[in-house]
């Protein structure tokens, strides 16, 4: 059922042709018109504005049923058949008020696309407004309850399991450029309490609530023990799974992150994120931290990696966003814990990496006893997106070594 309210309009003697009756051109006018007062009643057309994308209609079918005229009242009602990555797809239906059955009916295909005329993706705002979670959504995609906790997981594959553990402000979907390589593994990748499409508590955040979800979800997938892949804030999960949870570690990938905790200038600087999150919202963090996470180069030539990390980013919820910053700023020291990682381990590095020195990552490797160290060229902090293919290499070269 749709979460859209109806919207009403008055036929009036200009939408009329000569003949006195609404045509089929007329009405295509009207569901047009009824479909943005729709959205006006929601997120807005600045929504669209505000992300730089453009809603553009790519096909539409349509049926008539009864005339209208002047004096007729109209009842419009729209529900989503599609939801996609770029694009989706709308039934309207329009009633005569007071009278019988269907008047017209269409359906519409629309694309969003940027300023370059490229497909972009659809505002996650829009997508909540039609009764759609997120844009984000596949076949693949689960949500269980976990500790009392709705989680979003995608898994796919078969066999040997691998665990993926985004980063902050990102989701899920960080690894699938990845992932979708790796076949001849069962991959389970979820969206971390309050991140994505998993539910955000107002409260409940740590590094041990993080990985006591993970156990948890494993269990609810049946899977005894993984390969974990803890991508930076994910790797500070991983590294708490092994503390709490180290018989479900199989072996380790830690992608772009770091063993020490924040000192006295990074837990201010969480702090201060925090404080403005709660204050203006989260609407900043794109443009504040996507000049970060890529690479310069990345700017400049990936376009669409540009736009999936902004998509992530602007998805995000407040409470789920202040959670991370919590529990990144509060985090134990697990460096001395590298000593006694004993399975196999992976740590991975961007050349060109803004946040996590590419020497931090050499030292972690060389703490842990069963280590090696993989450097992506051309990577800045986000390595998986960046360069996938690099990225999915190095990953598929480690598992295969287990086998």
């Amino acid at each position: 059922m749709s979460t859209v309210p109806p919207i009403e309009l008055i036929v009036y003697p200009d939408d009329c042709d000569a003949f006195g009756h609404l045509n089929q051109a007329a009405y295509f006018r009207l569901f047009e018109r009824a479909r943005w007062e729709a959205l006006a009643h929601g997120p807005g057309m600045d929504t669209f504005r505000a992300h730089g994308v453009l809603p553009v209609v790519r096909k539409t079918e349509a049926e008539f049923f009864q005339q209208a005229a002047p004096g007729d009242r109209l009842r419009f009602e729209l529900e989503v058949e599609h939801w996609g990555e770029t694009s989706f797809t709308v039934r309207q239906q329009a009633r005569k008020v007071g009278g019988q059955g269907l008047a017209a009916e269409v359906r519409v295909v629309l694309v969003t696309i940027g300023r370059d005329g490229r497909p972009c993706p659809v505002p996650v705002e829009v997508g909540r407004f039609l009764g759609v979670q997120s844009s984000r959504r596949t076949a693949a995609s689960r949500q269980l309850t976990v500790r009392d906790l709705v989680i979003t997981v995608d898994v796919t594959g078969d066999g040997p399991a691998v665990l993926f553990i985004h980063g902050f402000p990102l989701d899920r979907t960080l690894w699938r450029p990845v992932a979708r390589t790796l076949t001849g593994w069962r991959r389970i990748a979820p969206d971390l309490r309050g991140m994505g499409l998993s539910e955000a508590p107002e409260e409940g955040y740590s590094l041990a609530e993080y990985a006591d979800d993970l156990a948890a979800l494993l269990d609810a997938v049946k899977v005894d023990q993984a390969v974990v892949c803890g991508f930076s804030m994910g790797g500070y999960v991983a590294f708490e799974l092994l503390r709490r949870h180290r018989d479900r570690v199989r072996a380790l990938v830690l992608a772009n992150t770091r063993a020490s905790a924040d000192d006295a200038d990074g837990r201010a600087s969480r702090d201060a994120m925090i404080a403005r999150i709660r204050r203006d919202g989260p609407g900043f963090l794109a443009d504040e931290m996507i000049p970060r996470l890529l690479a310069p180069a990345s700017l400049q030539t990936e376009p669409d990696v540009v736009r999936q990390v902004r998509a992530m980013v602007s998805a995000q919820q407040a409470d789920g966003l202040v959670g991370a910053l919590t529990a990144m700023r509060d985090r134990a020291d697990a460096t001395a814990l590298l000593a006694t990682v004993t399975v196999p381990t992976l740590v991975i590095a961007g050349s060109d990496d803004q946040l996590i020195p590419s020497a931090a990552s050499r030292a972690m490797a060389e703490a842990a006893p069963n280590a090696h160290f993989a450097m992506i060229p051309g990577a800045g902090h986000l390595a998986p997106m960046e360069q996938a293919v690099n990225t999915a290499r190095v990953i598929r070269e480690f598992l295969e070594a287990l086998l």
